[in-house]
Order: structure tokens, then C-alpha cells, then sequence
């Protein structure tokens, strides 16, 4: 193994150090633009994936034996009370246990705010890294509630108990690959779980800002680049995109009735320490390292966004929400509530065959590399950022570039792994 080139400890460098706040930007609500040739088409994609949500069979998830309301440990409320606890934001987590839930939990206890997570802890990938972030998460004061964003019980309880200021929503089925072995698992948590948050926070007093995860991904067969919050969404490559598109139009839903204050980031190809095992970048490390043959699609380019960029992109989105006007009661609002959508990118794309020559460089092994051409299973062969509006009205400011940020995920990677084996 390599002698890597001294970093910050495996902690340091991903999570900002000072996040700060950031100056909120006059509030206009043309910010999210739809424009009348495509509403037509975004009804019609919304209308079909509810169809499918109403027509299918129960999701055949990932998430195994989930826990509800009854069979939390007793003294969760008081865990959950306390974790809330800080000088600043009140932040509902969902997907806590997860890789961008991870960091920008503990980003937020950092800095002094409540925070308190939520995740179900499904299968998708191990369980093991789910859990090992958990007790990261402990052991800086975050308490993570067991439990799925489906369980209308539950979410009504923890929001009676904990007034949340803020949600930070990014609880969702992930991947585009797997939606062509289980769909339904992306109905189940991208749109009903979706609904079934807001419906919490629509009726909570008071009502939270939401702030959650859309995907670059909703920009799907478009040929214009970068990509703009201005350009078309309406052909998803994939039906993980179009459970991220209908997600939109569901938020847009809710703001215009209900007086949620919400703000879609639309994450493109997020990497970094504690990471997904089903990236690119994660599962080329293992099979690099394994001597196995890793498939690299010829063309393919990804604009790769570290970590703690898009922590403070959230953690931005989160400082600059305006108050939800509804009514506690889920009544009509009483005015016209904030609705932003934002690109969180780094602005570079880079091949993805210089990503596998960057982690040789690092790992000083030789990959075994078989070029392939871009199959038809959701993915695309190109993503661009442009971060323009984001730039301008929240700070946001990508500096991470993707040879530092896979160093940093490589010192992680290996450290992580090896102490797996001492205790073994």
C-alpha cells in the first residue's frame, strides 16, 4: 500500500470547519421559472409515476423489518429531546444514517444547532456503514431515530415533541441502476415517503422550512450544457429521475396550497469519505485494490462534487430558508411562501477515465480496465453544473478539486477497512 501524502485527520477534512452564515438574497418566488410549453409534459410525467404508485403492488424494499412508533426503545423522546438541544436551527435529518445525511448532521452539531436524524436503515448497501455512521453521528451528541419517513404516526409524534425549525430532507432510494430491478421501492420512499413528510410538516405547529434532495439526474436526455435551473426536466433517462422530477412538482404542490417554504438542491455525483459502496468511485477503490476488472464507459464524464462543498451548499439553503406561511392546522397559507431549486455541482466535469487514473496514482496499483460503450439503463453519459444561481444567492462555492478529494476518500477508504479487519 501506498504512503499517501499527509491530510488533516479522517475527520477534519470532511466537515467544514466554519460553516458560517450565509446572507439570505431578496426572496422573489419567479426564482423556480416553469415554463407554460412544459407544464403540460410535467403534469402528464407526474400524473403517470402516481398511476404507477396507485397501481403497483406493495414495494418489494430493501429495508427489511422496519420499525415503528410501538417498537422504539422507550426513552426515545427523551434522546430525541436532547439531541434537539443548541443555540441555533432546529434540524429534522431524514436519512441520517445515510452519506450526505452523515455529514451534514454532524456539520450542524458542530456549529451549535438541534439536530435530531431519522433513517430506516434499509438494505440497499451495507448495513454495516449505515451503523458505523450512527456511531459517529453518537458520539458527537446526534441521536438518530430508527424508522421509516412512511410512518405517519411516528413523524406526527416527533414533531409534537420537537418543534423543528427546519428539515433537512434527504431520506430517498438512491441509484439508477436498481430501479430497473426494484421500481417500486422508489414510489414507495421517493414519492409516498416524500408526501408523507410534508403532510407531517404541513400540519406541525410550528411549520418547519423544508430543504431536501432532487438530483442532477432530473435533467436527464438534456443535450444543453452546463445544465441550468432555467433548462427543461421533462425527459428522465431514468425512473429515479422521474421520481426526483415528480418530487419537484409535488413541492411545488405543497408550497402553492400549504405555505411550505422549500428549497430542491439538485446534487450532482456527490463523493467523498464515508461514501456509497454502489458509486463509481467507491466500488473502482475496492475492485482496484481486489485486482478485479473494473468497466469504464467510453465517453462518460461526471461533474464530481465533494463532500463538504455540498455540506455547505445545504447548510446555505438551510441558513437563507424563509418561514412557511400555512397554518398550523394544514389550512391555506396566508401568503406567498419561498420555493427555490438550486444545482449543487462542482462545475468541472471530469472523464471517468481520469477518475480510474487518479485512484491508480493514489492506490499505485494498475487498474484492469475493460471500455464499454453507455448501456440503456438509466445512466447518462454527461453532467454539467452550472452554479450560477446558487453562486448568487447562497454562497455557495465549490473549491474541492476531484485529485484532493479522492485523496481525502482514499485515506479514509483504507483506515476504515482496515480497522474492519482487526475486528474480524
Amino acid at each position: 500500500m501506498s504512503q499517501l501524502k499527509p491530510i488533516l485527520s479522517h475527520l477534519d477534512p470532511i466537515i467544514p470547519s466554519s460553516t458560517g452564515k450565509f446572507k439570505s438574497a431578496p426572496y422573489a418566488f419567479h426564482r423556480v421559472r416553469f415554463h407554460p410549453r412544459l407544464t403540460l409534459w410535467s403534469f402528464l410525467l407526474l400524473f403517470f409515476v402516481l398511476l404507477l404508485f396507485f397501481c403497483s403492488p406493495p414495494a418489494a424494499s430493501p429495508a427489511g423489518k422496519r420499525r415503528s412508533l410501538h417498537t422504539l426503545s422507550p426513552n426515545w423522546e427523551i434522546k430525541a429531546r436532547n439531541s434537539a438541544k443548541g443555540g441555533g436551527l432546529t434540524v429534522l435529518v431524514t436519512g441520517a444514517a445515510g452519506f450526505v445525511g452523515t455529514h451534514v448532521a454532524m456539520a450542524l452539531k458542530k456549529r451549535g444547532d438541534g439536530v435530531v436524524g431519522l433513517d430506516n436503515f434499509n438494505s440497499y448497501y451495507e448495513t454495516g456503514l449505515k451503523k458505523a455512521r450512527k456511531s459517529l453521528l453518537e458520539r458527537q451528541g446526534v441521536f438518530i431515530i430508527e424508522g421509516d419517513i412512511n410512518d405517519g404516526s411516528l413523524l406526527a409524534k416527533l414533531f409534537e415533541i420537537v418543534h423543528f425549525s427546519h428539515v433537512m430532507h434527504l431520506a430517498a432510494q438512491a441509484g439508477v441502476r436498481y430501479a430497473m430491478q426494484n421500481p417500486n421501492s422508489y414510489i414507495h420512499s421517493n414519492i409516498k415517503g416524500f408526501v408523507s413528510l410534508l403532510e407531517a410538516c404541513k400540519n406541525a405547529n410550528p411549520q418547519p422550512s423544508i430543504v431536501w434532495a432532487s438530483s442532477s439526474s432530473v435533467y436527464g436526455l438534456n443535450s444543453k450544457v452546463p445544465f441550468s435551473e432555467k433548462d427543461r426536466t421533462d425527459q428522465p433517462a431514468s425512473l429515479y429521475a422521474a421520481t426526483k422530477k415528480a418530487g419537484e412538482e409535488i413541492a411545488h404542490t405543497y408550497n402553492h396550497i400549504y405555505g411550505l417554504s422549500i428549497t430542491g438542491l439538485r446534487f450532482f455525483t456527490v463523493y467523498g469519505p464515508w461514501g456509497r459502496p454502489d458509486m463509481a468511485y467507491y466500488f473502482f477503490t475496492k475492485d482496484i485494490l481486489r485486482g478485479k476488472e473494473i468497466k469504464i464507459f467510453q465517453g462518460a464524464a461526471r461533474d464530481f462534487t465533494y463532500i463538504d462543498d455540498v455540506v455547505k451548499g445545504c447548510l446555505a439553503a438551510l441558513d437563507t430558508a424563509k418561514k412557511s406561511t400555512g397554518s398550523s392546522s394544514g389550512g391555506a397559507k396566508r401568503g406567498a411562501a419561498q420555493l427555490r431549486i438550486y444545482n449543487l455541482g462542482n462545475t468541472s466535469p471530469v472523464p471517468v477515465g481520469k477518475l480510474v487514473s487518479i485512484l491508480e496514482k493514489l492506490l499505485e496499483v494498475k487498474a484492469r480496465k475493460k471500455v464499454l460503450q453507455m448501456p440503456r439503463n438509466g445512466d447518462v453519459l454527461f453532467t454539467h453544473a452550472n452554479v450560477s444561481l446558487a453562486r448568487k444567492e447562497i454562497g455557495y462555492n465549490p473549491t474541492v478539486d476531484l485529485e484532493t478529494g479522492l485523496a481525502r476518500f482514499v485515506k479514509w477508504y483504507v483506515s476504515y477497512y482496515a480497522s474492519k479487519k482487526k475486528t474480524v
